[in-house]
Formats: structure tokens, sequence, C-alpha cells
């Protein structure tokens, strides 16, 4: 193998990497202007500005994408991860990346059965949550006021629901206009479910007694928007009943599970939802009518049994004759019951006012038990006076025998401080004390001199003097 010779290298034209990213992106643009590709989507992403990127891959390859978000209205359904999809384009570069990529145009299921497989797997993953379950399904009302429509303000749905409820039964609609194909669509008929209910009942607009969400017949992928799981749990969640009506008779979609009731078509939606006016009025015209005869005819049959009846009851008179008797009999036996009851009562008055004693006896009798009792009385008030006495003098001579003056008589005396309290020894007393003697015969004053103890045993007591005689001047002496 030869190498290029340097000479030969020198020759060849230098580019930017610029220059030779975009002759690339020529380069493809220009070879593959048009191009199908199939694969399966992975990585999805949306951007928030509205553009989505994913890659289309198989078993040996992986292709980068993107959908610009002027192509989203056109997309049939929503792109998810899982989904194996033919998408339309151009092939072109990102020279910022230095990679390949197909923009896409347009994107088609790739083939009828992954469809069905995706619409079959959601279905299982939400009949698993409990939202298909008869117990979540509400009656249908008999005759809506307001009746709320979730469809396509231009298609001819709203025009045939409109023109099947003038012809049964004309009733206020109220229209919540949406895209029922393409990208975005599965948002916007879970958002007027949403805000039917969200509506105030008695509000402006009212609040809808039903909901009927229409479209018109289509392929699979153009009814996808109603396999969508936010406008399947949307219809679920919706506390207005609902009614789907989605395609034709053949077309089935989630939201048909999820639903109340399912109508075939938006012109049956239509005949669900009210009745025939006229049919209504006849109905009622001939119950009425019904009502009327057999009211009638029940009127009669109860007054051929009364009359039947009053023929085996005896005559009103007779009956009344028997019973006047019958008061006659009871008013002669009470007249005569009330006179013997007032003669038996009299007797026994007159019996008992003869067994009575006049007052004035009473008043004598009573007198004179009150006279011998006063007299007992006195008599016992003498007795009780006498003994009080005696007894009121016998202890007064005790009380006489226990006198202290009694005890000075015998040659004792009274011995008190100057405050008048008795002196009873002599440890308590001070030279210089004043005291008071009292005798049998009078009182007189003292002044202690000096202190002494008890007296020794068999010491002779030296001899008292003589008190002096008081002065006549009646001054008090003194103790020597």
């Amino acid at each position: 193998m030869s190498e290029t010779p340097p000479e030969a290298l020198s020759n060849l034209p230098v580019f930017s990497v610029s220059e030779i990213s975009f002759a690339v992106k020529r380069a493809l643009e220009s070879e593959f202007g048009h191009v199908r590709v199939r694969g399966e989507i992975s990585g999805f992403k949306r951007h928030t500005s509205g553009h989505l990127y994913f890659s289309l891959k198989d078993e040996q390859a992986v292709l980068d994408a993107v959908a610009w978000r002027g192509t989203l209205p056109r997309l049939p359904f929503a792109l998810e991860d899982g989904i194996e999809v033919i998408c339309t384009g151009r092939i072109s570069s990102y020279p910022g990346r230095s990679r390949y990529q197909i923009v896409v145009e347009a994107v088609e299921l790739a083939g009828q059965g992954a469809l069905l497989k995706l619409l079959a797997d959601r279905k299982k993953k939400l009949e698993a949550e409990g939202l298909f379950a008869p117990e979540r399904k509400r009656g249908i009302p008999f005759l809506p006021e307001v009746i709320g429509v979730v469809t396509s303000p231009t298609g001819a749905v709203i025009r045939d629901i409109l023109h099947r409820l003038n012809d049964r039964f004309p009733r206020h609609v109220l229209l919540w206009p949406v895209a029922v194909q393409g990208e975005g669509a599965a948002e916007q008929v879970a958002a007027a479910i949403a805000g039917f209910n969200a509506l105030v009942p008695g509000g402006k607009p009212p609040r809808p007694d039903l909901l009927i969400v229409a479209r018109g017949g289509g392929s699979l992928e153009d009814l996808w928007a109603f396999n969508e799981e936010v406008v399947v749990r949307a219809a679920a969640a919706s506390k207005i009943p609902l009614i789907s009506a989605i395609g034709h008779e053949t077309d089935v979609t989630l939201i048909d599970f999820a639903a109340d009731l399912r109508a075939p078509t938006p012109t049956a939606a239509a005949e669900m939802a009210v009745p025939v006016r006229a049919e209504l009025l006849s109905q009622v015209l001939d119950h009425a009518r019904r009502l009327y005869s057999g009211a009638t005819r029940l009127a009669s049959e109860r007054k051929s049994l009364l009359e039947a009846l009053s023929r085996g009851l005896p005559r009103p008179d007779e009956l009344l004759a028997l019973a006047r008797q019958r008061l006659d009999d009871r008013i002669e036996r009470l007249v005569n019951a009330i006179a013997n009851l007032a003669a038996r009562c009299r007797d026994g008055l007159e019996k008992l006012a003869a067994r009575l004693r006049h007052p004035r006896e009473l008043i004598e009798a009573n007198r004179a038990l009150l006279a011998s009792e006063s007299r007992a009385l006195a008599a016992a008030g003498e007795r009780l006076m006498n003994d009080s006495r005696l007894r009121y003098a016998h202890v007064a001579a005790l009380l006489e025998s226990f006198s202290y003056q009694r005890v000075l008589e015998r040659g004792f005396a009274l011995v008190r401080d100057a405050q008048g309290a008795p002196v009873t020894a002599a440890a308590g007393l001070s030279p210089g004390d004043d005291l008071a003697i009292r005798f049998s015969d009078g009182e007189v004053g003292a002044r202690v001199t000096g202190g002494f103890g008890p007296e020794p045993m068999g010491v002779p007591k030296p001899a008292k003097p003589k008190a002096k005689k008081p002065p006549k001047d009646g001054r008090q002496g003194e103790l020597l």
C-alpha cells in the first residue's frame, strides 16, 4: 500500500468545520429529499418550545428525529415511547452536534396491528384501575334542562345533534368547541369535560345536566384522540352523566368504556338524551285517559257494592226505635236510683244527727273539766313553790356555813396585797410591800418590814409585840 506523497497533500484545499458540516447537510438533503422511515419511537421528549424530539430505532441502528411545532396539528395521534411508526420527512443534519436526523412532516402507525396492540394494552391498564367499572356509571336524566356538547364547531356533528334535539324535545344546548383530531385534540376534549364540571349549578352559563362527547366517523388513527388516557380519565372523573358518541356504530374507542352511556352515532346520542315531546304528550294523555277511566270504573264498582251491602242492612228508623226505647228505660232507672240514693243518704244523716250531743252540753262539760284541771294545776304549783323554798333555805344555810366570814370568826385572817389579790405564801412578799388584813370584825393595813423563812424545828417562836392601838384620828398604824 503506497502512501500519498507530501507534495500531493499540500495541494489539497483546507475547509473550515462549518464548511464541512454544511456541505454534508446539503449533500444529505439533496440525496434524501423525502423519505419514509420505519422504526420504534424511543426517548420521546416534548420541549418547552413545543417541538418534539425522539429517536427511531430498529435492531441495528438509531436515527434522531424532530417534529417542529407547526407540524403537530397534522399528527393523527399523540406520540409516545414504544410505538412503531412510519415517519415521512427530510433527512438533514444538525451541524452544532454533527448528527444527522429526519425532520418529520407526517406520522402513521406501522400497520393496523401495532395500533390495535397499543389500544388493547391501554384498555387493559385503565380497566385494571377500575375506570370502566359498572358501579361507577350514573343514570342519564330523563329530561335534562341543559345539555353540554363537546365537539368540533364546524362539523356536521353539532348540526345533526341540534336538529335531532329540536325534532324530539328542544333543550338549552351549550357547545364547547374542540379539535377532534390531531395533536392537542385529546387535551382539548379533556379540558372541555373538566370545564363543564367546574361550572356552578344555576350560574351563568348554567351547569349542564348531561354531557355529549361526539365526533363523526373516521379511521382508527382519526379517532385516536378519544383513546388517549387524558380523555378517558376526564370522562371517568366527570360528575355530570356523560354520553359518548364517537364515529359510527362499529367504531369503538376507550372513552366509550368510561362514559355512562355509549351511543352508536351522534344522532343517536341526541335521541338518548331527550324523549320525543309528541310521544311524551301522547303518553301523558293516554295515562290521563286510563286514569280517568279507571277512577270512573272504580267509583261505579264501589257504588254497586255499596248498594248491595245496603240492602242487607236494617232500616235506620227501626235501629233508632230500639235504641230510643233502651234510652227511655235507662232514664227511668236513673231517676229512681237518684231518689233512692237521696232517701238512703237522708236516713243515714238523721241517724248520725241523733248520735251527736248539743254544743251547749259539750261546752259545759269542757268548762267543768277545765275548772278541775285548773284546781289541780294550782295545787301542784303551790307544792312546787313550797318545795323550792325549802331547797333554797337549805342551800343558803349550807352556803353560810362555808362562808369565809365564819372562818374569820374562828381566829383566821384574810391577807391581800395592794391590788386586792389574796396572799397565800410569804415567799412572794418583799420588804416594804403594803398589805390589807381582814379580821372578822374589820380590816387593818400593814407593811412588810423584813423577810423570813421557815422556822427550824424545836426553836421557840419569839414573842409577838402587842399591836398599838390605832390613833384616834383614824390613821392606820404600823407593824413594829
